[in-house]
């Protein structure tokens, strides 16, 4: 009868080319024999069934070929098939584990002195040499430093950091990575076709993820699978034989968790406990498919960052499509922090049920920027309210409703009556119009150009805030400050910086006057007289409210608080704002609740 050898065995690699996934190893060493720069020692370090002790006998092959040293030995001659078949006398196959003790070390230092028996070069294959004991290591230094010639020693580790340091200097280390998905995927699809197996591309991909980076353990699998169904495997199998039936609960749990239903992901736990699933493994898959969910989401669809089937991926795509990236950023942490209680916990089963709980009752994110639109729309409401005016479109307009915090522009003879009626002069907006309504309509006016700034530099607007507009026309700003202001000098200082942002804003040149006024002209400290300076001065407190840092420190900390009126009393030492919280606004001495 003839001996049965399975996959892992009967496809090993023979040659360089064949070797999958460690190009960045085979290249050098190709190199290296063709230049002839062979190392005396190598250090192969990387993950089980990479390809270490494979790239290892075919480097022994190359070396020790009749045609040779070659890169690409000819698998035919007697030395080569001795390697192959494991019965080459001048190759040697140590297991580190089993011959870890100084006696073995001490023996083959005496056998390298001798030459070889018939090949060219003596080779020395030490598999998992981490298991090697100290005083090993240390009578094998001098000996690893200066070999003879004809000899060569080939090391091959799961474990870089258990190999000394004095070791792995004498060596020149490669390390091994794991295999994608998909070359996985690819030499599978190449046994099939070898073996004569029919079997669908979404198997081959359960089968090469089973795998989790090495090609043995994925095609150890494949050889189970056949044993189960035979030469034409149909994806049921399969997942028999993988366990994947729990991938059904995989969707039905998140799309429950979406739906913030908890007590469907109980019912779902429960069916899925009462199925036979390791709840401490279905943990695990569970965290797996989050991420995927959320790579997924955040990654196009021409990107692979997850080597999935087709179907299961377009199936991800549809179930996160209402979904904020933000969610299920949250989501995956939450499964992430207790993942360690569910390895541990007595009973994972509850453990799990307590996290999908949380996760279900989980508040989603808003997005920032819709955050942000919301309280520019607030912030653009109270302006118009203070203002007195109202967002009306014009009879005739095609827009139903006006966007919130919109005002119609100053028509050009209601702008000249405004000038009149403060004694403007022919071509000079008068302080009072540039305040209300801006130079030619609010969105070109002094108000404008200090969004504008806050806009593009908020420290210099910071600064400006505490001025005010004393005129604005015929290519001329003037700008007053109170005498003693404490940052007067730096504005007077970033003049040029306040013109280029002028120029900038108005699109043509602009001269810049700054100058310093008696207090009884300041905006801020003083009761205005006029009615109109009192509604610009009520607007301007406003805005500096509604910008204040403890306010808008109190909206981030509060996720469901939110700006309701700001009150203005007249003095206004400081600003006051009245918020939405989910707790008690505190009371101040000497002040009502409605105050604050």
């Amino acid at each position: 009868m003839q001996e049965y050898r399975v996959l892992a065995r009967k496809c090993r690699p023979q040659t360089f080319e064949e070797v999958s996934g460690q190009e960045h190893v085979v290249r050098t060493l190709q190199n290296a024999i063709s230049q002839k720069r062979v190392a005396h020692a190598f250090l192969f370090s990387g993950p089980r069934g990479v390809g270490k002790t494979s790239v290892a006998r075919i480097l022994a092959k190359a070396l020790n070929c009749e045609t040779g040293p070659t890169p690409s030995p000819c698998n035919a001659c007697v030395h080569c098939l001795e390697i192959t078949n494991g019965n080459a006398i001048d190759v040697r196959e140590i297991d580190g584990a089993s011959n870890r003790g100084i006696d073995e070390i001490r023996e083959l230092r005496e056998n390298v002195k001798f030459s070889t028996a018939s090949s060219r070069y003596k080779i020395y294959i030490i598999d998992e040499v981490h298991m090697l004991t100290r005083e090993a290591f240390n009578a094998l230094l001098k000996t690893l430093e200066e070999p003879p010639a004809h000899v060569i020693f080939i090391f091959a580790t799961t474990e870089t950091n258990k190999v000394p340091a004095t070791i792995r200097s004498r060596c020149q280390c490669y390390d091994f990575r794991r295999i994608s998905q998909k070359q996985i995927k690819d030499n599978l699809r190449g046994i099939a076709a070898s073996e004569n197996i029919v079997i669908s591309d979404s198997a081959l991909s359960w089968i090469a993820e089973a795998g989790d980076g090495s090609l043995r353990d994925s095609q150890s699998v494949f050889d189970q699978v056949i044993s189960y169904a035979g030469c034409d495997i149909a994806d049921d199998a399969v997942e028999e034989v993988l366990g994947r039936s729990d991938r059904r609960f995989l969707f039905l749990l998140s799309e429950a968790v979406f739906a913030r239903d908890a007590g469907q992901c109980l019912k779902i736990i429960d069916e899925a406990y009462y199925a036979g699933l390791d709840m401490r493994y279905f943990y695990q898959t569970l965290l797996n498919h989050f991420r995927n969910l959320l790579l997924v989401k955040i990654v196009n669809e021409s990107n692979a960052l997850t080597d999935i089937p087709r179907e299961e991926k377009d199936k991800l795509r549809q179930q996160v499509k209402e979904q904020e990236p933000e969610t299920l950023e949250r989501l995956l942490e939450l499964l992430m922090s207790e993942e360690e209680n569910g390895r541990r916990s007595q009973n994972p089963r509850l453990n799990l049920e307590v996290v999908l709980c949380r996760m279900a009752w989980l508040e989603p994110i808003l997005p920032i920027e819709s955050v942000i639109a919301r309280m520019e729309g607030l912030e653009r409401r109270l302006l118009v309210e203070a203002s007195g005016t109202a967002a009306v479109s014009p009879p005739g307009s095609s827009r139903e409703s006006p966007l919130p915090g919109s005002y119609e522009p100053i028509a050009a003879s209601d702008a000249r009556k405004e000038n009149s009626a403060y004694g403007g002069k022919k071509g000079e907006i008068s302080p009072q119009s540039v305040r209300e309504n801006g130079a030619a309509g609010s969105d070109r006016g002094w108000e404008g150009f200090r969004d504008f700034l806050k806009r593009h530099d908020p420290a210099l607007s910071a600064k400006l805030q505490s001025g005010r507009c004393l005129s604005l026309g015929e290519g001329v700003l003037r700008i007053g400050f109170d005498k003693d202001y404490l940052f007067y000098n730096d504005v007077i200082a970033q003049k040029k910086k306040v013109s280029d942002y002028c120029v900038q804003f108005w699109g043509g040149e602009m001269a810049l006057e700054i100058e310093s006024v008696a207090s009884s002209d300041s905006m801020h400290g003083v009761r205005v007289n006029t009615l109109a300076e009192k509604n610009n001065h009520t607007r301007e407190i406003r805005r500096e409210a509604l910008s204040h840092p403890v306010v808008r420190k109190i909206l981030d900390v509060f996720p469901g608080a939110e700006v309701r009126d700001v009150k203005v009393r007249d003095p206004l030492p400081e600003p006051s704002v009245a918020l939405i919280s989910e707790i008690d606004p505190p009371e101040e001495e000497g002040l009502e609740p409605d105050e604050l």
